[in-house]
């Protein structure tokens, strides 16, 4: 079994780390932001470095090629993104960029040529946080999105994807999708399960279902201080009570079943007027497409029965909807060959967020590698990684990618 290079990895992120360094610790690198340019920029000139060729796809994908000895076989892709939450961390995401350049670099230190071609991919606009939806690059390339609706879409200063792609020197030629053997990315877990184990690695098998609901409360704006409170239409409290059952609803679908209101406002609201139109967000969750379904029908029921106690109107409706996805038998397999192999402490897990791996998965065959983050945290400017799980996770990769493209023996050709 293979060892990548622990120290070059770490320092690695360490560099990319100070593009968009925020002063907590952590990173900013909005998609097609000017930080985010720099921090493809600085990617760029490490892959001209370790001899890769690049190429951009006309939603500003973009790829560096690993040659193998094969020039028709399709390429076994490694990636994820390098953009960021306005105040995240160091490792989500651009850990498995740079673990894809690391087994790119130390290919290249032990001069082994692979049968397959190497891609490693950084995808567009992964995390959601500038233009919605998330990980609408990879979304493109699978032919979920198409590219015109996905160009269209402005961020909250009214900015489209397609003139910051123009602006950036993002809007590439390369032709979207393409024959892809293998999907590998590696990813910190964003989660405590791991660490909790006391295990190194995380074999995923697949990513769980996720729904977004936009849920609007309509009642009606009157005085706070003249109108009684029997006859109240109060869209605000009617809410309040909403939100209670959306916290109770993880509850009857526990463990698997996770819940979240995310975001909540009242329009044009005032202190002295009684909330007539409040909106909010429901994130649900699951390991299993039919619990998601129920889980989906039960809200939607409640909220009815709310609303219409309190002689309110409640409207539902889906934001975005990815379903239960389970990864590749054989490419799973291999990662669990390589951990096996290497001997490192590892479990099965399933992914609890959304992944451009999700995407790739309905594509080509997919699978993932987690390493633990300290306290379970991601998201956020604390985000940590030990350096000794950043080294094993890439050394997994590293194994289980070299068995998918192959390797060319001495004197073979």
């Amino acid at each position: 079994m293979l060892k990548s290079n622990g120290e070059r990895l770490w320092a690695s992120l360490m560099a990319m780390a100070e593009v968009g360094a925020t002063a907590r610790g952590g990173s900013c690198r909005l998609a097609l932001s000017d930080e985010d340019k720099a921090g493809r920029e600085l990617f760029q000139a490490w892959c001209r470095e370790a001899g890769l060729s690049l190429s951009v796809d006309a939603i500003g994908n973009l790829f560096a090629r690993r040659p193998g000895s094969d020039p028709e076989a399709a390429p076994v892709m490694m990636g994820s993104h390098l953009d960021t939450q306005p105040e995240g961390g160091r490792f989500d995401g651009v850990y498995g960029v740079l673990a894809g350049l690391e087994v790119v670099r130390r290919l290249n230190d032990l001069g082994i040529r692979t049968h397959k071609p190497l891609e490693i991919a950084v995808w567009t606009n992964e995390e959601g946080a500038r233009f919605t939806p998330a990980m609408f690059g990879s979304a493109v390339f699978t032919g979920t999105l198409a590219l015109e609706q996905a160009l269209a879409i402005r961020d909250a200063n009214g900015i489209s994807v397609a003139d910051e792609l123009q602006r950036t020197g993002y809007a590439g030629q390369r032709p979207l999708g393409g024959a892809v053997d293998a999907y590998f990315e590696a990813h910190i877990e964003q989660g405590p399960i791991l660490e909790d184990n006391a295990k190194s690695i995380g074999v995923v098998s697949g990513g769980q279902a996720i729904r977004w609901l936009d849920v609007t409360v309509e009642g009606m704006a009157a005085h706070a201080g003249t109108t009684p409170m029997k006859l109240r239409k109060d869209a605000l409290y009617g809410a309040a009570r909403m939100i209670q059952v959306v916290e109770q609803l993880a509850a009857d679908f526990a463990p698997e079943g996770l819940t979240t209101v995310g975001e909540l406002a009242i329009a044009k609201s005032s202190r002295n007027t009684i909330p007539g139109v409040v909106k909010f967000t429901v994130d649900l969750r699951h390991h299993r497409d039919e619990a998601i379904e129920a889980m989906e029908r039960s809200l939607g029921q409640q909220l009815q029965a709310i609303a219409a106690q309190r002689g309110l109107n409640v409207r539902i409706e889906r934001h975005w909807v990815s379903p239960a996805t389970p990864f590749d038998g054989a490419c799973v397999a291999a990662v669990q060959h390589a951990v096996d192999g290497l001997g490192y402490a590892q479990q099965s897990i399933v992914s609890g967020a959304g992944h451009d791996a999700i995407l790739l998965a309905r594509y080509c065959p997919t699978a993932m590698v987690f390493i633990p983050c300290v306290g379970g945290l991601s998201h956020n400017e604390a985000e940590d990684v030990l350096p000794d799980d950043a080294r094993q996770g890439v050394d997994v990769l590293l194994n289980a990618v070299l068995a998918r493209a192959g390797q060319v023996e001495p004197g073979e050709f």
